[in-house]
């Protein structure tokens, strides 16, 4: 398959990613979900009532436990005594003092509304992957309180309430929401939870008048749910330190208050449970999503009917208190620490309906009342409740294996469930109480280990097979990249029935067991592709032994062949140590500090050749290598900001000012410049003033939302007016179009200036000029690096283009005997105009494959949900959607991508290799990431480790479908761009190389052809 064309070969690559990304997802993350269990709740005689009649759950969306419960001074004082350290929070400090059991509930990753309420309401941790099928509504179908209620009554966002409306029974759950408008970040956000306590205050008053209405509220087993999201949205726009948001708790508390007094009021009867919780907490800047300690620690205080009193200690630390809450002044109250979900478990047990089916919630018994006896039987239903899931997940697990794996800890003569359920039944009827709750929590800690069991029954299958893809993937590409850019298709492939009867075998009997089982479509897909790999790799076995002698057939000696393993691993290892880039984004300031001296390893004739060349890589490196040492959570600063849309309107400027020099390649040329295109010229001044438009709205959004006053309607449209006018520019050039190269990275560069001004919060304006200037800086010093070290046209006109040598530095001699042999070995298939690809080739999709992971990490950690910022976004979408914001956020995200796409595009005419070949070759060792990163992803621990190694996975598989689409970008930003400067001087020298390395116009088109057998045998 010599002639294998390279738009499959991309679909190929992003297919296969996309597929094998939701492997986690099938082996870590599998939902919990099932049906068909029998409910449990303690049965009581009729004359016995549940803890309760009814249940106010009060959710302050993104509140942090520590901003919940420390001592702050008046967020707007009026006097000194106003600056003494209070509680923001006080009827809530008198229930925690008072009345009623307070600690600390523990979210689990992503750290958001959804999974968080999904959590608090149904007992159960939605798998990460349903998240991304539906934000308002049930992806899937689950059991809530709710549901399981006689009837709940629901006030708050639209985002939120709908998915609990719509999961539920019929006419269960009615939900009162306000307008999606008035989740506006430019606007005071205390609206949204205002609306919500008068709504509740109208909806009694209502009932007051409205026997119907009244009635129903008189029934037991009712719930009462008030969502709060201005916390949530006030700590986006103003940070959860900031005044705004210690205000905002002030109001909450006043309308917590108040509605307690109402309802105590209105059924006088002393028998109602209130639950005050969060769904998520919030980073100091204002974000969450991750497992950041600070997004994972709620507040949870509970009191009423049902509750216990608080324990006290006083004089001394109550148990449950550590370093972090040494500053509460909570330190004699005794601190009940709780797992999300048990929150639905608790609520369920106080309001007397059935434990949620799926709830895996413990219930935290250390919040009840209730006596000995009554704490045993409700243990008892909990764990039972568990082992129903455990028994149906079971037997669904059996109905589906050939030879099933018992979970030996619930199998076995006396370890089955029920003679287990049995025994505590009867230390219950013999008062053994005590005993029968410790057999009760053992069982459920066993029952939630045998749910694991069965959650991860396949994961070492699952694991290997995704390996073996994965090593597969990485093998295929660089066999076709070495068929198609080193050999040039030159060898077909050879497919033998022996080969083709093995790799249909393993499929097919991979293909039966997945029938057999009722596996997934997805292991389908799984099982595919390392076939497919591994089948191609056999039957390209020849071009891998061919492509191996013309690579590596200069080595000769016992020195030559050190040098390759010693840079060989180094390649590998400046791989690996980007993994830990992910964590520690200070990796990549050393990378770049080394990189900087680069052109030192060529000599000081190549230094003085050029001087001004490296002395500008050199200063870009260091420009560079500062970003990441920055904070990667950020403010906004209004003046760094302007400073660099300052500096790209300078830099449009100087262009035009300097455009001969310029297009000279730097360089004061003594021919008469040639007349100036002034069409050009003044589409570049208009794209200077959308730059400095974008400044001025810009400037005037920030400082307008900043002081309160929203979002002006002009500035809202001025600003969309100049985004995708902006975008839209490069469209006009085709009029008169102006195809030199540095023309066209400019008009590029300018062509995101505005977005980048306009969607930045703070020095991301500066990391776009720096890494624009380190991007044109490497495609220069890297044709500069190739002329230097490439053979002498005496010694081979045509392969001086081919010269190989170490993989990163210039260790040996570029121009030895061995390095020119090895060249002379490539004329024979080197169809013009592309020269095959050499070891020197390998460090240059290294340079690219760094610059393409600090275009990620130089201005923030993207690994952490948690890093994008709302702020900017909310200049040209104040109104709260978390798709179209996103996709904003995307779109600054991808900018630097669209730069680094036309720079290695560009580079690739210049160093006279094929469109795809860079490309290709780091889409085959991207992977070499992406299988640390599989291998590493957790599923328990600490929720920063589960959120981060997801995310980490994520990303590196990504980044192999983001080099797929640089190059399809890369084909349009430089169509029709020519080098020809370059090639006047080559021939001028006698230079036949750099003739060939410049004819590549078409080359998009002739690459399929040529790299054909007919192709190939012609140049034969």
């Amino acid at each position: 398959m010599a002639g294998f064309p390279r738009f499959r070969f991309l679909a190929i690559a992003v297919v296969f990613h996309f597929v094998y990304i939701f492997s986690i997802f099938d082996i870590y993350f599998v939902s919990p979900i099932v049906w068909g269990m029998q409910l449990f709740q303690i049965e009581r005689p009729v004359s016995t009532p549940a803890p309760a009649d009814r249940l106010v759950l009060f959710v302050g969306d993104g509140l942090r436990a520590d901003k919940a419960f420390q001592l702050h001074p008046e967020p707007y004082p009026e006097s000194d005594d106003d600056l003494v350290p209070r509680t923001l929070a006080p009827f809530l400090r008198s229930k925690v003092l008072e009345q009623g059991t307070f600690g600390v509930s523990h979210t689990r990753v992503p750290t958001e509304s959804r999974p968080g309420h999904v959590a608090l309401i149904a007992g159960l941790y939605e798998d990460v992957s349903a998240v991304t099928t539906g934000w308002k509504l049930n992806p899937v179908n689950f059991d809530s309180v709710f549901n399981r209620s006689r009837h709940t009554w629901s006030w708050g966002s639209p985002d939120i309430l709908p998915m609990f409306e719509h999961g539920a029974v019929p006419g269960r759950v009615d939900a009162y929401t306000y307008g999606s408008e008035l989740e506006d970040f430019s606007s005071d956000a205390l609206v949204l939870d205002l609306w919500v306590f008068d709504h509740v205050k109208e909806f009694f008053a209502e009932a007051r008048t409205n026997k119907a209405l009244n009635d129903a509220l008189r029934q037991d087993k009712i719930v009462f749910f008030l969502h709060l999201l201005g916390l949530d949205t006030t700590g986006h726009s103003y940070r959860p330190y900031s005044k705004e948001y210690l205000h905002n708790l002030k109001v909450v508390d006043k309308g917590v208050k108040e509605i307690t007094e109402l309802i105590e009021e209105f059924y006088n009867d002393d028998r109602t449970a209130f639950v005050f919780t969060a769904d998520h907490g919030m980073s100091d800047w204002g974000s969450h999503g991750d497992g950041h300690p600070d997004n994972t620690r709620t507040p949870l205080i509970a009191w009423g009917s049902g509750v216990a009193k608080p324990q006290l200690y006083p004089g001394e630390v109550a148990p449950g208190h550590d370093e972090f809450s040494a500053d509460w002044d909570l330190d004699h109250v005794r601190r009940h620490d709780v797992a999300q979900a048990d929150v639905a478990a608790l609520m369920a047990y106080l309001a007397g309906v059935e434990f949620p089916a799926n709830s895996v919630g413990e219930l935290p018994l250390s919040f009840l009342t209730a006596d000995l006896k009554e704490k045993a039987e409700a243990s008892l239903v909990n764990a039972r409740g568990v082992l129903e899931q455990y028994r149906v997940k079971e037997e669904k697990k059996k109905a589906t294996e050939l030879r099933y794996r018992p979970y030996m800890s619930l199998s076995g003569e006396g370890l089955e469930p029920e003679s287990r359920v049995a025994h505590i039944r009867q230390l219950i009827e013999s008062g053994s109480y005590e005993e029968a709750i410790e057999e009760s929590a053992a069982l459920m800690k066993v029952g939630l280990g045998g749910l694991r069991y069965l959650q991860t029954y396949d994961w070492l299958f699952l694991r290997a097979l995704i390996t073996v893809g994965y090593l597969g993937w990485v093998a295929y590409a660089l066999t076709i990249v070495i068929d198609l850019f080193v050999l040039h298709g030159h060898l077909q492939p050879s497919r033998t029935l022996a080969g083709t009867l093995v790799s249909s075998s393993i499929l097919t009997a991979l293909y039966a067991s997945f029938v057999i089982s009722k596996s997934p479509l997805t292991y389908y897909a799984y099982a595919f592709f390392p076939v497919f790999f591994w089948e191609e790799v056999y039957a390209r076995r020849e071009s891998l032994v061919a492509g191996r002698k013309q690579l590596f057939g200069h080595i000769k000696s016992g020195g030559s062949l050190a040098s390759l393993v010693v840079n060989c691993a180094l390649y590998v290892g400046i791989i690996e140590s980007l993994a830990l880039g992910y964590i520690h984004r200070e990796i990549l300031t050393v990378l770049f500090v080394i990189g900087s001296l680069w052109p030192l390893g060529y000599g000081f004739s190549f230094l003085q050749q050029h001087t001004a060349l490296s002395v500008t890589w050199f200063l870009s490196c260091l420009a560079m290598s500062a970003f990441t040492l920055l904070p990667a959570m950020k403010t906004e600063d209004v003046n760094l900001i302007m400073i660099g849309g300052a500096l790209m309107v300078v830099i449009g400027i100087l262009y035009l000012v300097l455009e001969d020099f310029v297009l000279a390649d730097f360089s004061w040329s003594k021919e008469r410049p040639s007349p100036r295109d002034h069409f050009s010229r003044t589409l570049i001044g208009i794209q200077i003033g959308l730059t400095l438009l974008s400044m001025v709205v810009t400037r005037s959004s920030a400082l307008s939302l900043q002081a309160k006053q929203g979002l002006p309607r002009g500035n809202q449209i001025v600003g969309w007016v100049v985004l995708v006018s902006s975008l839209l520019m490069p469209l006009a050039y085709r009029l008169r179009p102006n195809n030199h190269y540095i023309h066209r990275i400019l008009v590029i560069f300018l062509t995101c200036a505005p977005t980048f001004v306009i969607l930045t919060i703070s020095y991301e304006g500066l990391f776009y000029l720096a890494f624009s200037a380190i991007l044109v800086s490497w495609v220069r010093l890297e044709h500069a690096v190739f002329r230097f070290t490439s053979p002498s046209p005496a010694t081979n006109g045509a392969a001086a283009a081919a010269s190989n040598g170490p993989t990163t530095t210039a260790t040996a001699s570029p121009k030895s005997p061995a390095a020119a042999a090895a060249a002379a070995e490539t004329t024979h298939h080197v169809p013009a105009p592309f020269r095959p690809l050499t070891l020197h080739d390998a460090r240059v999709a290294l340079f690219f494959f760094v610059l393409l992971q600090s275009a990620f990490f130089s201005t923030g950690n993207v690994a952490s949900v948690s890093s994008f910022s709302l702020e900017s976004v909310s200049r040209l979408l104040p109104i709260f959607d978390p798709f179209s914001q996103g996709a904003m956020l995307i779109l600054k995200l991808m900018i630097p991508f669209a730069l680094i796409s036309a720079n290695l595009g560009i580079l690739n005419k210049r160093l006279g290799v094929a469109p795809s070949a860079l490309f290709m070759v780091v889409m085959a060792v991207s992977d070499i990431l992406t299988l640390y990163f599989f291998w590493v992803v957790k599923d328990e621990g600490s929720w920063l480790e589960i959120g981060s190694t997801i995310s980490h996975f994520v990303i590196a598989s990504l980044l192999c479908v983001f080099v797929a689409a640089l190059e399809g970008v890369s084909a349009v930003f430089i169509a029709g761009v020519e080098v020809g400067g370059d090639v006047v001087k080559a021939v001028g020298k006698g230079e036949v190389a750099e003739v060939l390395l410049e004819r590549t116009n078409g080359a998009v088109e002739h690459l399929p052809s040529s790299a054909g057998g007919d192709g190939g045998a012609a140049s034969r």
